[in-house]
C-alpha cells in the first residue's frame, strides 16, 4: 500500500485482485487469487521493484499490466485511463507506450529471423517506417544498447545471452514506450553481464524518462537500481518503501528472511531454508490472517493467523503489514 505520488502517477494499480484456475477437480468453485487487493502507483521516470520468491504474484501483476490476463477485481489506470482490458481491446498506442521484456529474449525474438526483422517489425507496425528510413532508426537502436550495426545482420543463435537481451530492450525502444515492464531481465545471465545490462537500463532511463517495473528475486540489484521497493508474497504487499528503508530495521518478517538470503552464492538455490518448500505453504487460506505466519518466527499465537494484519506506517514512503509493533520488530531485528 504505498502512497501516490504527489503527481500524476503514469500508473496506478487500485486494489487487484487475479486468479488462476479452478480449486478442486469435480465442483465447479471459485479459484484462489494468485494476487489480493494489491495497490500502488508508478510515476514518470521511476523504478519500482517488486521482489518476492517464485508465486509471490510479480510476474502476474505484469501480465495483468500488459493486458495478457484480465483482473478478476480492481483498476489499472495507465495517464488517468482505465485500461484494465484484455491486450487485443487495447489501442495501438497503449501497445506502443507499454513494453514487456521477457526472462528469455526467446519469447520476444524471433529465432529463425534475423535482428534486422525483429527490431523492423516494431518499426513498421507502430511508425510506419521503411527502406532507408527504417534503416536508420535501427541502426540508432542497435548503437542506444552499445551493439555495431553489424548485429542487425546476425540471427538470434549468434549472439551471446547478454547481447540477445540487449536486442530486446532495444526491440522495446522502438516503440519509444512511457513504461516497460522488465521481467527477470538478468537473473539468467552472469553477473558480469548482469550489471551490464542494469548499467544499460540506468542510462536509458536518465535519457529518455522511461519508467520501469521491475521484476526482481535478488535484493542487491534492486538495492542498486530502484527508487522503490514492494516485497510481495503470496499475492500481497508485505511491505512498501524506498531501498534504504526496506534494507534497514524495521522491516516485515518476510524482507527479514530475503535479506538473511543476500548474497544469494547458489542460483539455484530457493530463499527458503534448506527444510522448507513453497509447497509447505500454498494452502494458507488468505482470508484467514498473516499469510507468512507459518514461516514468521515473530508471528503473534493466535492473532497472526486469525486476524488479517493493519498497515504500519514508519514513514511517509514506508509502510509493513504486520501485527508485530514496528518498536517490537526493530528491537528483535537490530540484534538478528
Amino acid at each position: 500500500m504505498t502512497r501516490t505520488q504527489k503527481v500524476r502517477p503514469l500508473l496506478e494499480i487500485r486494489n487487484l485482485q487475479i486468479a488462476y484456475g479452478t480449486k478442486g477437480t469435480f465442483q465447479r468453485q471459485e479459484p484462489t487469487p494468485a494476487v489480493w487487493d494489491v495497490s500502488f502507483t508508478l510515476a514518470e521516470g521511476e523504478t519500482l521493484a517488486l521482489v518476492g520468491e517464485s508465486g509471490s504474484g510479480k510476474t502476474t501483476i505484469a501480465r495483468a499490466i500488459a493486458g495478457l490476463m484480465v483482473p478478476r477485481q480492481g483498476q489499472i489506470l495507465f495517464e488517468d485511463q482505465d485500461i484494465t482490458l484484455p491486450i487485443e481491446q487495447r489501442s495501438r498506442k497503449l501497445h506502443r507506450q507499454i513494453q514487456y521484456i521477457f526472462q528469455n529474449p526467446d519469447s520476444s525474438l524471433n529465432p529463425r529471423r534475423k535482428i534486422t526483422y525483429n527490431l523492423g517489425r516494431p518499426l513498421e507496425f507502430f511508425f510506419g517506417l521503411s527502406g532507408g528510413e527504417k534503416k536508420r532508426r535501427m541502426e540508432q537502436l542497435l548503437h542506444s544498447v552499445h551493439l555495431d550495426t553489424n548485429y542487425m545482420y546476425r540471427f538470434p543463435s549468434q549472439l551471446s545471452g547478454g547481447e540477445v537481451q540487449r536486442v530486446a530492450i532495444a526491440q522495446a525502444l522502438a516503440a519509444e514506450p512511457k513504461l516497460m515492464l522488465c521481467d527477470e531481465v538478468i537473473s539468467a545471465l552472469d553477473v558480469s553481464v548482469q550489471a551490464n545490462i542494469l548499467d544499460l537500463l540506468r542510462e536509458l532511463q536518465a535519457e529518455r524518462g522511461i519508467a520501469y517495473l521491475f521484476i526482481a528475486h535478488d535484493l542487491a540489484v534492486v538495492r542498486w537500481l530502484a527508487h522503490r521497493v514492494i516485497v510481495l508474497y503470496q499475492g500481497r504487499i508485505m511491505e512498501a518503501g524506498t531501498p534504504e528503508e526496506i534494507f534497514s530495521p524495521p522491516y516485515h518478517p518476510y524482507t527479514e528472511m530475503l535479506l538473511q538470503s543476500v548474497p544469494e552464492p547458489d542460483p539455484s538455490r530457493s530463499f527458503l531454508k534448506a527444510t522448507e518448500s513453497v509447497s509447505d505453504y500454498i494452502d494458507v487460506e488468505p482470508e484467514m490472517g498473516c499469510p507468512f505466519t507459518p514461516r514468521c518466527p515473530h508471528r503473534i499465537e493466535s492473532v497472526c493467523d486469525q486476524e488479517m494484519p493493519a498497515w504500519q506506517e514508519i514513514s511517509p514512503a514506508h509502510s509493513v503489514w504486520c501485527h508485530v509493533p514496528v518498536t517490537e520488530l526493530a528491537q528483535k531485528q537490530a540484534v538478528s
